[in-house]
Formats: structure tokens, sequence, C-alpha cells
């Protein structure tokens, strides 16, 4: 009985405590939103000029959620459509990226099987009106406002194609249902391994999932590559869904912990498996995130597939909408993911900032050990690390200017418009005589040089006169230095032909296969992927999962 009454007693008290803590909290919060409220009152009664408020409201929201980590948003009326159409994967349109260039907004990459590629229009085509208004002085934004609509309606789009005669074109577009593809292409590669690229998690990317699975299997595949490079995540329904293609039926693949123990949720696989036995590769790097990590993060902890390719993202944070007033909503960070060794996969602790307000990864002096389910060692500490790590070369200046500035994707358009048919994605190759035709195309007085080097030697120039070194020997120094490292386009599109070939490629195919015709041409000089096919047909891929092998210390390299 006196222990009861200790008991009840502490009770009450712990309860005042709280009742005590929340409400002092409660009034800490209501203070803050009355200065707030007065402080705005005061500006909008006061201030010189007008203001706008939902833009300033706006931005105040937008500053105060930033500081708390870049996954809390606010989502306005007017943003929701972008909202829906990025978790669905769907929307009413004519089916293509568009993108706002020098020349006006054109058409980037009609999808496969979409209106607007089944009508006709191509990558390249300026758009110039939209049901006989013209789009002159639009945005992109309010150009794809224009192009979306209801299932079904019709659409009169004008364009102009360039590199032909008589190129402006009307084109009469029933809008449809666009369905995303989440899976851009799947195919069998050499020695029987199936290949699938998956770029999204959406409501849609489970069943094009397992297609493609049901179907390579069918055809025999041997082993399965699963490529999430690139791939920033999506809906965790999609990933907890696409694990049960490869496990068993009930297995506990991802736990969430929100705030106080009750917001604790385990996910199980709820779907019958196709294969839990295949061998199975996933390929991962830098921008493979939340949906993407918990899939692969799943699979390497239950020691069920080979992960290779570079460190992943680090993005372990849950995602869950609020309903607002006015039609608003918020998207609100409710959870952390932890993956079945227990490990967390968030990179970045947003609630301990440095002095400066800047957050960093947690180094990985400070990361922990965790066993898989047969006794390998994993670390923490944000992402997921490949068991086989695969080397890229750096993208080098020329080639991402010739990417960024559209030169290989004009190119692609002019080429299109003078060849009407070109070889297969497997045997295409850029010639000599296609190079070098590319290159003449590139105007030497509008190509872009970032020239750091140049900048590099005017400054170092400017030191040595400031500090007294600057004499005619000198100068002259600086001068054959200046002399070595000028620009000079021609060469340097020559050196750089093997980095930019892929490129040319890709926009060149896009024209004739769409996107799967890139990806098809990527797959012929894949480090990764050749690494992937070696250890799924060879004992490596026992090896590597076994407990008694020793952590991966080999590197694939990009050739």
């Amino acid at each position: 009985m006196k222990k009861l009454t200790i008991f009840a007693a502490a009770l009450i008290v712990i309860t005042l405590l709280s009742s005590a803590a929340t409400r002092s909290k409660k009034n800490e919060i209501s203070r803050n939103l009355d200065i707030f409220n007065a402080l705005y009152k005061e500006l909008q009664t006061f201030y010189v000029d007008s203001i706008n408020a939902e833009k300033s409201i706006n931005t105040a929201i937008r500053a105060m959620l930033n500081d708390i980590d870049p996954y809390t948003e606010y989502i306005p009326a007017s943003e929701q459509d972008k909202f829906r159409t990025m978790t669905s994967g769907e929307y009413g349109g004519i089916g293509s990226l568009i993108q706002e260039t020098p020349k006006g907004v054109i058409i980037a990459d009609p999808y496969e099987g979409s209106p607007a590629r089944n009508a006709g229009l191509r990558p390249g085509d300026i758009i110039l009106m939209i049901d006989g208004d013209s789009v002159s002085n639009w945005s992109s934004s309010k150009v794809s406002e224009h192009l979306k609509g209801q299932n079904g309606s019709d659409l009169k789009l004008t364009v102009k194609r360039p590199w032909v005669e008589d190129s402006i074109i009307t084109f009469d577009i029933k809008r449809a249902k666009i369905q995303i593809p989440s899976v851009p292409y799947y195919g069998m590669l050499k020695d029987n391994i199936g290949y699938i690229s998956l770029n999204t998690f959406s409501e849609k990317s489970y069943q094009e999932v397992r297609t493609g699975v049901e179907d390579l299997v069918k055809n025999g595949a041997k082993g399965i590559i699963l490529d999430l490079r690139g791939n920033g995540g999506g809906l965790v329904e999609s990933a907890i869904q696409i694990l049960g293609i490869f496990l068993p039926k009930g297995t506990s693949v991802l736990t969430t912990r929100g705030k106080g123990v009750l917001n604790e949720k385990v996910y199980k696989t709820s779907v019958n498996p196709i294969d839990t036995k295949i061998p199975l590769a996933v390929l991962v790097d830098g921008g493979s995130a939340s949906a993407s990590e918990i899939v692969t993060g799943a699979l390497q902890d239950l020691d069920r597939a080979v992960v290779l390719g570079n460190r992943s993202f680090g993005k372990g944070l849950v995602q869950s909408t609020r309903s607002l007033p006015y039609d608003g909503m918020l998207k609100v960070t409710i959870a952390k993911y932890y993956i079945p060794s227990g490990r967390l996969i968030q990179a970045i602790d947003y609630s301990h900032r440095d002095a400066d307000g800047s957050v960093t990864r947690i180094p990985d002096s400070l990361t922990n050990v965790f066993k898989t389910a047969g006794g390998r060692e994993v670390r923490d500490g944000g992402g997921i690390t490949p068991d086989i790590k695969v080397d890229y070369p750096d993208v080098n200046r020329l080639t991402y200017n010739v990417v960024r500035d559209n030169w290989a994707f004009d190119y692609a358009t002019k080429y299109a418009a003078q060849h009407q048919s070109i070889p297969t994605p497997e045997e295409f190759e850029v010639t000599d005589e296609i190079y070098a035709d590319f290159k003449g195309f590139i105007d030497p007085k509008k190509f872009n040089y970032d020239k750091v080097c140049e900048s590099a030697i005017e400054q170092l120039r400017e030191l040595a006169k400031s500090e007294g070194y600057m004499n005619d020997s000198t100068s002259a120094q600086f001068d054959v230095l200046a002399g070595m490292l000028k620009h000079d386009l021609a060469r340097d599109l020559d050196l750089n032909r093997k980095n930019i070939t892929p490129y040319l490629a890709g926009e060149i195919l896009n024209r004739y296969y769409s996107n799967r015709g890139e990806i098809i041409y990527s797959l012929r000089d894949d480090a990764t992927v050749d690494s992937a096919i070696n250890i799924l047909t060879t004992p490596r891929y026992s090896q590597i999962l076994s407990p008694a092998s020793k952590p991966q210390k080999e590197t694939a390299k990009k050739k």
C-alpha cells in the first residue's frame, strides 16, 4: 500500500511538472506569435512603401522552415499540383519536359509514347503559340501551366523547328493522363544478367519494377542489376513494396522513429516475392537518396544484394503532409529512418549547427559499427557505403560547359533534322565525321570558357606588382605562361573527345529512341555495370556476402 501511495504521488508530481512545462512552452509560442503579429502590423501601417503580404509572409515561413531542415516545406495551394505530380508520377498534359533558353521555351524531352512524341514534337522545337496565344514573353512555368490540363482536352501548339525549311508547324494534340515512367528501361545484358533502371519511387514504381523482374526471370536471367544511381527517392511505401519482390513476405525492412516512444513504426514486406534467391546487385551514387537508400540499405543489411558504386546521399528523414488553412500544406519531418541492422541513414544532424548556422556530415571517425544479418560489419554515419566502390573521373570544365550551354543538345537537334535514321543504340557510334561536324558547329565567339587559369594568371600578375616582384623578366615569364594556358577551342575539343562523346551520343540517340536509347548506349561502357556482371556470374558474389569475408578493399575504375 505504501509503495502504491508513493508511486501515485510521484505520478502526480510528474504530471504537474509536465503540465507546467507544456504551459510554459505554449506561453513562449504564444508570446512570440504575438510579437510577430504586432511587428507585421506596424510594418503595414508605418513602412514608407506598400508591402506585399503574401510574398513577405511566405519569405518568413520559408526562412523559418529552412532553418529546421531542407525537407520541411510550406506548399501553398498554387504549388500543390506540382507536388502531387512528384508523388504520384501522374498529371494531365502532353507528356514532355520543357526548358527555358535564350531562344525561348523549347520542347526538351517528349516522353516515349506520350501525346507530344506521338504527335511529332521533337526535342529542340521552340514553342511559339499555345491555343493562339503567343508565348514569346512567357516563363517556362507559365508555359507548363498552359500545356497541362484536363485529360482528353484539346490543345493547339505552334512551334518553330530549327534547321528545317518552312519550319513553323502547328500540332493539334489531345491531352492525356501522363504517367512519368519510373523504369525508363529494362533489358538483358551479357551473360544473362537482367538490368533495371529505376529513377524514382512513385505510386506506379512497384508494378513497373515487378513487371521488369518477372519478364527478365521468365527470359532466363541468372542475376539482376537494380540501378538506383541518381534516384532521389520518393514514397516509402513504394520502397517497401519493391523490397518485397526480393525478400520473403513479412520481412522487417525499416523502422521509423519519431517524437516519443509511441511514434515508432516497423515496416514489413507484404507482397509475394518473385525470387528470394536470384543473385542481386544494387548500383548507387551520391544522387541516390531517401527511398533509394531504404532499398539499398535493407538489401545490404539482410545480405540479399551486393552494393556497388559510390556512397549514397544520406537522407534518412521521414516527411508527412499536414493540411493548413486556405488550402495550404505543410510537408514536415516527423521521423528518422533506421534500416534492419539498426543503422541510421541520415548523414547530417540539422538540430546541431555550427556558430555560422552551417551543418556538416558526420565524420567517418565518429561512425559506429553494426552487423548485417549474416554478421558482416557495416557502418552508420549517413548514406550507404557500397561493398564495391567504383571511382569515376570528374567531369572537366570544358565538358561541363558543352553540356550546360546546350551545345550537344542543339547539335543533336540539327543532326536529327538532317538525318532520317541512325543505327540502333547498340551499334551507334560518334564517328570522326560526326565529331568534326560537331566541332565546326560550335562558334568559338559564343562558347563560354570559364577562363579560370587566365583569371588566376592575371590575379597573380597584380599580386607580383603589388609586392614588387614585377620586372621585365618576370613579365616575360608571365606572358609565356599565359600563352601556354590560352584556350584553343579546336584543340580542347579534340583533347576532351572521350569525355564529350557520351553526352553527344546520348543527345543524338534521344532524338530517335527516346531516353531508353541513351541508357542502352551508356551501358556499353559502364564500369559499375561491368563490375556487377562480373560479381553476379562468379563465386565472388557469395564471397562478398559471406560473414567470414573481409571488408572489400578493391576499387573498380571507370576507364
